[in-house]
């Protein structure tokens, strides 16, 4: 009995720990779209190397300017009144109207405007009203995979790219944090960033799961640098808490569709080579989610 009560308060207390050390920003932007059914997460993975120093930036394989402020991953996770989450993922190159500044790739939003612009962009693309917004930077990432002694990936084939700093045999395999980084940046497969967004949700899927896992709650020598880790590597909006990051984790568990926004082909233009959707099956998808 006094053994649950102190699993109990333990428990609460890294809540409310953690609570104080998530960092936080202005996520949203002064107007949303009306509000849609459940509840829905905006997901970024930052592609920011900053505070990161030259070694570091070496041994993740991240390349380019230190400081600079991008996005490889954008998802939404969409958690109903009842029934599986929702898990959508949105390439990177997706072609849609950033407003204030038109047609453009939807990660332009993040670069020129930040989190409230890319919360904007999504909304208006989606209709989906955005109620919480997580972000995790590269070193973040790769320290959360180090914390609970590396996730198990499943490539289904061997993936050699120097620029991600990436050598991944096919098959199913335990990896650390730089590899997995690695694993969910690169594009150097058939299907380029839609192979991607795929390595995205698997990652985040692998990684929640290894995280609310017996292995890593009962182990006090893996929970607590988890928990810090945790605690120092996610970015949230001014009004999320622990709380609200739990239930995404309980959710994780029981289970999850995954899709990625219909694509209905490339063109290019004069922001670049971009992604065009599906705007009939996009619509269907989104509305399934309202």
């Amino acid at each position: 009995m006094w053994a649950l009560v102190i699993a109990l308060v333990l428990a609460l207390a890294s809540i409310i720990w953690v609570d104080t050390k998530l960092n936080r920003t202005d996520a949203f932007p002064s107007q949303h779209v009306a509000n849609t059914a459940g509840t829905n997460w905006l997901l970024v993975g930052s592609d920011s190397r900053e505070g990161l120093t030259d070694e570091e930036a070496a041994r993740l394989g991240t390349g380019g300017d230190i400081g600079s402020m991008r996005t490889d991953t954008i998802m939404v996770l969409h958690l109903p009144l009842r029934g599986k989450a929702t898990l959508m993922s949105i390439p990177r190159d997706s072609y849609v109207n950033i407003p204030g500044y038109g047609q453009d790739k939807i990660n332009a939003a993040f670069s020129v405007g930040g989190a409230p612009l890319l919360t904007q962009t999504v909304e208006q693309a989606t209709g989906l009203r955005i109620n919480h917004y997580a972000e995790i930077g590269m070193a973040g990432l790769a320290n959360v995979v180090d914390s609970v002694g590396g996730i198990q990936v499943c490539p289904t084939e061997a993936i050699d790219d120097p620029l991600a700093n990436l050598n991944i045999q096919a098959g199913c395999q335990t990896v650390d944090g730089p590899t997995a980084l690695g694993y969910v940046r690169t594009r150097h497969t058939a299907n380029g960033d839609l192979d991607r967004v795929a390595r995205q949700r698997e990652f985040f899927a692998a990684l929640v799961d290894k995280i609310t896992s017996a292995s890593t709650i009962a182990n006090p020598f893996r929970f607590w640098p988890t928990v810090n880790s945790i605690a120092g590597s996610f970015t949230v909006n001014k009004n999320d808490h622990a709380w609200h990051l739990l239930r995404v984790g309980l959710a994780m568990r029981g289970g999850v569709d995954t899709v990625t926004v219909p694509v209905g082909g490339f063109e290019d233009t004069d922001v670049g080579s971009v992604v065009l959707w599906d705007d009939t099956a996009a619509q269907q998808l989104f509305d399934s989610l309202k």
